[in-house]
């Protein structure tokens, strides 16, 4: 088998491996504060893959050279390292208050301590994963790292929006790429949280960059959890249920608001309408001016719900074999009433680790994840924010009505039925979505524990089932045909790693060097149809009827194998082939060096080789002999530059080409050709220049510890669309630029009071500042709707909402006249109550000229603060986090500009403009909201969203886990977990957090509040 494995390695890569003999060294670690034994302490054999933990006394046992040393490290005990020096035993003295610089940090290919990085990685570890209590681990990062933004979605099952340093693409696209051990990922939707063990995200393009094309938007690394070497059994059910608790529901304006309203505005035809109302309602005993129907419709569609999770796990190991298995449940309800509204998934994982040989060890893990999400559907948001308070759920009166008698708007005279319930009830939306994740690795130790082999195989595969049943109903006015729409993804991706490892000390050298080769396809392919008129007619009691061969005519714009719009992604079969390389050198704990070049080659562009490279460096001048500075106890500077690509954009080699034309010459249609020379031409990937400059440092016996990193990070050869000067035709090139910069700290304090009291206090900030820079020779690159213009400008930031500066709200006709030009002022037929928009170029109208940059959806600043404390078995935690310097584009008021037959919020309902009645928020008048003046795009529509927000406070208690009466009883542990129960906010919507900053329909975001418990057997 060995002469085997050596052909293997000849063929793969390198030639020839010797092996030094192994032996068994074993001892005990002990306190040095209560000189007792310290369980799960790790130990390694340095530079190698040789790993166990102690067991509950304290004692562990392993494999390891004469010549090796041995590396202790638990969390609160300073790592130490011991030379074996041909000693069969090996006991340890742990000193407390260990510093996390001495931890080791998954990167790219491998691992380094954290004390020697020249790169800016950010680590959170499974405790912090598992106090969110959310079907997405991503979720569990919000305020605890900064320069990630993570805006929270509150639908069952959906992930969050996650963006590192900015957005650097123009198509949209800024989502990181996840590398769950080894394998590529485009989001983590399908794992359980409590199944990782870290998240490493790397933040800068030189910790990034070995990944080179795949890169551009950053890197997060996964790793889930492992067993341990002579380890014993344990047993692990963790388990939570909690209530989903709607908070900051948005006020609309009540019957009396809303008469007053349309009273306000002088038609008589919306006054007719609230007569119509009392006609067929009532009217209300308290005031017979209004109809005697007063609805809050958000109040009507939503309620709490409940959330669940369950996890089972076995682990554990022998000398040469280590495991993980598990298996989970977790079940989260919508606040939609009434339709199926909920996302349910099972999880289950095996994680094997083997030592076959003394040089061979073998393993691989199996991840498999089956999900049913039941979409809320979404127009019921936007019907509820618009639903006029005047008309019921339910009306006996609308005969017609089936099968239930819900109120239609449209037989009191309003043009849409409005009421949500008719959404609610009478469509289904289903995913079914399952995935698969599996590896298998083998590392062959070469020579002495200096060189290693890695061969790994990973593969995924992805399969999305959408169903979407539309019930045949009649609301009283119009009968609603049935139909079925179908739609089937199915993916396999897999990547193929070989690398050798080199790692080896020098006296006060030291060197570390990874050469490898990767190959990476995906595969993808789709199948959708629609089919209307089913038979018989679906219903929620027949679940079995809801197929496609019911159907009695099929829509033939719905069927289809490729790409046809529509959210319908196209069939691809991609195929990448790469080199890698990188090494990290390290002097004498002072002088650190690191670079990394990796060579990427696809089928996907034009283009089809491109070269990634970094280099970093460290200085640890806290080590030099010369400094001296009493309360500093480490002072690290770095510094990097680094090349990365974003391939995650659509390719689109073009041409020329010819059009056919016809015309008539006397009376003669002629059929002409003429040539189009306008055409896409997207050849190459997106790629980013990186240069980060930063600090880390330990003060006061390394009780408080301060992180700093500055970059400046630049994104070329962007797709963009651009009209050409000469021909009036879009078409994409790559000639965009953009740039993100800013700050980002991280500071922390922790301390042990006593061995029964611990406590620790810490937070982060991050500035961004996102900017143009190019756009081929264009100003500006338009987005959004023509009647709510988004904006690249050069030297702005990224799609900035862009109309006119409201200053103010005309009180009277005077104040017009002294306003704008007296032509322009006839022109407009302007009166009080309207806007005042600013004349931004003082020539006394108001034109295009006089539009401006209105703010950006990307914050300027954001921040987290953390405190906790531990005091014997009670623990406490908490998280607090928020935003400022961005904006939201409330776009449902908005919708006034294309139908204005509805209800307004409480809010604008209150502080509309009035005579003897100023407005205090620049709103107009309730006749002004309908007059097109007042409609265009302007920051009347554009609102501060910054926010405060609790995040996170966790209680938690532990008990039993000891003998009583000679039975030994398991660990137990209680935890309370309030999640988001406090935000505070400005901004007139459910929630600050909007991924794209236009707030048209937005599921709300509930506080949590969980009760957990932990066994341990």
């Amino acid at each position: 088998m060995r002469n085997l494995f050596t052909c293997f390695l000849l063929l793969c890569m390198f030639p020839g491996f010797a092996q030094a003999q192994q032996g068994r060294v074993s001892g005990k670690v002990t306190d040095a504060l209560t000189s007792g034994g310290i369980p799960g302490v790790t130990v390694m054999v340095q530079g190698s893959t040789e790993v166990t933990q102690t067991d509950a006394a304290g004692n562990y046992s392993i494999e390891a050279a004469a010549t090796d040393t041995l590396v202790f490290r638990s969390l609160g005990f300073a790592l130490q390292e011991v030379a074996v020096a041909s000693r069969t035993t090996v006991d340890v003295v742990l000193e407390a208050e260990g510093t996390e610089l001495d931890e080791v940090v998954v990167v790219g290919y491998g691992t380094q301590r954290q004390r020697d990085l020249t790169t800016a990685v950010a680590t959170v570890r499974a405790d912090d994963i598992a106090k969110t209590p959310n079907a997405q681990a991503m979720q569990s990062l919000q305020g605890r790292v900064a320069g990630v933004q993570i805006v929270s979605n509150g639908a069952p099952g959906a992930s969050p929006t996650v963006r590192l340093r900015g957005i650097g693409s123009f198509e949209g696209n800024a989502a990181p790429l996840y590398v769950v051990d080894g394998m590529f990922f485009d989001n983590i939707d399908f794992l359980n949280p409590n199944d990782i063990e870290t998240i490493s995200v790397l933040k800068d393009a030189s910790a990034s960059a070995i990944y080179g094309v795949r890169a551009g938007n950053g890197v997060v690394l996964i790793e889930t959890k492992s067993g341990a070497y002579n380890k014993p059994g344990e047993i692990i059910y963790d388990a939570y249920y909690g209530i989903q608790n709607p908070q900051n529901v948005l006020k609309m304006a009540n019957t009396q608001q809303f008469v007053r309203y349309i009273n306000e505005t002088g038609s008589a035809a919306d006054i007719a309408l609230i007569q119509n109302a009392m006609q067929r309602y009532g009217r209300s005993r308290v005031d017979p001016s209004i109809p005697d129907v007063n609805t809050d419709w958000y109040n009507e569609i939503m309620s709490p719900a409940p959330i669940q999770n369950h996890n089972l796990s076995f682990t554990g190991g022998s000398e040469s074999t280590r495991y993980s298995i598990g298996g989970s449940y977790f079940n989260q309800e919508g606040l939609l009433d009434l339709q199926r509204n909920d996302y349910r998934r099972l999880n289950f994982r095996v994680k094997v680790d083997s030592k076959v040989k003394d040089w061979l060890n073998v393993g691989g893990n199996f991840n498999v994840s089956t999900a049913r999400q039941y979409n809320g559907e979404n127009t019921a948001w936007f019907r509820s924010y618009f639903a006029v308070p005047i008309l019921p759920v339910f009306d006996d009166g609308n005969a017609n009505a089936a099968p239930v008698k819900y109120a239609n708007a449209q037989q009191i005279g309003y043009r849409g039925s409005q009421n949500p319930f008719f959404p609610l009830e009478y469509i289904d939306n289903r995913n079914h979505v399952a995935k698969l994740l599996g590896n298998f690795h083998a590392e062959v130790n070469v020579w002495e524990n200096k060189l290693k082999f890695r061969t790994q195989y990973n593969y995924g595969l992805g399969f999305v089932n959408t169903r979407r049943v539309d019930f045949e109903y009649n609301d009283g006015v119009t009968q609603h045909q049935s139909a079925i729409r179908r739609r089937n993804t199915s993916s396999l991706d897999q990547v193929w790693d070989n690398f050798l490892t080199y790692d080896d000390n020098y006296g006060k050298h030291n060197l570390n060097v990874v050469l490898g080769q990767s190959y990476r396809s995906e595969y993808a392919e789709l199948l959708y149809a629609r089919g209307t008129g089913i038979a018989p007619a679906p219903s929620r009691a027949a679940e079995q009827f809801w197929y496609l061969s019911n159907a009695t005519e099929f829509d033939v714009d719905g069927i289809g194998d490729a790409n046809d719009g529509d959210d319908k992604a196209i069939n691809a079969n991609l195929q990448f082939f790469s080199f890698f390389g990188r090494a990290a050198y390290n002097y004498d704990n002072r002088y650190l060096l690191y670079g990394t070049f990796r060579r990427d080659g696809n089928n996907k562009f034009q283009k089809t080789w491109g070269n990634f490279a970094t280099v970093g460096a460290g200085w640890v001048l806290s080590e030099e002999d010369f400094f001296d500075v009493e309360g500093v106890d480490f002072l690290k500077f770095r510094v990097s530059w680094g090349q990365l690509g974003n391939d995650a954009i659509s390719p689109s080699v073009g041409l020329p080409t010819v059009e056919e034309n016809n015309g008539a010459i006397d009376g003669t249609r002629v059929i002409g050709r003429r040539l189009n020379p306008t055409f896409d031409l997207i050849t190459q990937w997106e790629t980013t220049v990186e240069k980060n400059f930063g600090l880390d440092a330990q003060f006061l016996n390394n009780r408080l510890s301060l992180e700093a990193d500055y970059f400046i990070r630049d994104t070329r050869n962007l797709a963009v669309t651009i009209v050409p000067p000469v021909f009036a035709s879009a078409e994409r090139r790559s000639v965009g630029e953009i740039r993100n910069q800013g700050l980002e700290l991280n500071l922390n304090w922790r301390d042990n009071l006593s061995a029964d009291f611990s406590y620790n206090i810490g937070g982060n900030i991050a500035t961004l500042k996102n900017k143009v820079l190019g756009l081929g020779g264009a100003d500006g690159l338009n987005a959004g709707s023509a009647e709510f213009r988004q904006r690249s400008i050069i030297g702005h930031p990224y799609q900035a909402f862009y109309g006119y500066e409201v200053t103010g709200v005309f009180d009277n006709t005077q104040e017009i006249q002294n306003t704008y030009n007296a032509d322009f002022i006839a022109s407009k037929s302007l009166i009080p109550g309207d806007l005042i928009f600013k004349d931004q170029n003082g020539d006394g109208i108001i034109d295009d000229k006089d539009r401006v940059v209105l703010g950006s959806y990307m914050p300027d600043f954001t921040w987290g603060a953390n405190l906790g404390f531990r005091y014997k078995k009670l623990e406490f935690a908490a998280l607090l986090q928020g935003q400022t310097g961005y904006n939201i584009l409330n776009r449902k008021r908005g919708e006034m500009i294309f139908t204005n037959d509805t209800n307004i919020d409480a809010d604008l309902a209150t502080n509309l403009w009035a005579e003897g009645r100023p407005s205090s928020k620049n709103y107009p008048s309730a006749s002004g909201l309908r007059r097109a003046w007042n409609q265009v795009m302007s920051s009347y529509f554009v609102e501060e969203g910054s926010y405060f927000r609790l995040q996170n406070v966790r209680l938690s208690y532990s008990f039993l886990g000891k003998e009583i009466n000679g039975v030994t009883w398991p660990e137990a542990r209680v935890t309370l977990t309030a999640e988001r129960p406090l935000t505070v906010f400005k901004y007139n919507g459910f929630n600050p957090e909007v991924a794209d900053g236009v707030d048209r329909e937005v599921y709300p975001i509930p506080a949590i509040y969980t009760l957990g418990v932990t066994i341990k057997l």
